[in-house]
């Protein structure tokens, strides 16, 4: 069964805030449209909720998913250990290129948050844009088969 999209931010500025989208275009080779902060290796970047909602239970509060800073929130597939992997989001597909290291921001959002995103690649991964398109809230996402 596949997963899907649940949410999806871009943000306007270095450590501005995060900007919710019902749609969003990826671009190949860049990111996602409109958000800053792309570099060549991490042009997006992507939690699921499950695992955002494992941290935060364990952390005894709730915390809004939007504080992680990734552009794409998904539900129904895991994340961990996916390096080199691609996923295809909607009719886009991104080549995942490793864990997100969560920084100190998340404890500034919530003490203790950083240290729980660690264990599994809770803190996300990034990944690069190979096929770029417009993404929903709702739609589908899968693993490509290797080969």
């Amino acid at each position: 069964m596949p997963g899907r999209i649940v949410a999806l931010w871009s943000k306007r500025a270095h450590r501005g805030p995060m900007d919710p989208r019902a749609e969003a275009m990826l671009v190949s080779n860049q990111g996602m449209e409109g958000s800053v902060g792309r570099s060549t290796r991490r042009q997006i970047s992507i939690l699921t909720r499950e695992a955002w909602d494992a941290a935060t239970t364990e952390l005894g509060m709730t915390v809004d998913p939007a504080m992680r800073r990734a552009n794409i929130l998904v539900s129904g597939i895991e994340l961990a250990e996916t390096r080199g992997r691609v996923l295809r989001l909607g009719g886009c597909r991104v080549r995942i290129g490793g864990e997100l290291t969560p920084c100190e921001r998340m404890d500034q959002a919530a003490r203790g948050l950083q240290a729980l995103l660690v264990p599994q690649w809770r803190g996300g991964v990034f990944g690069q844009v190979l096929d770029g398109g417009v993404i929903r809230v709702g739609d589908h996402i899968t693993w490509e088969e290797a080969g």
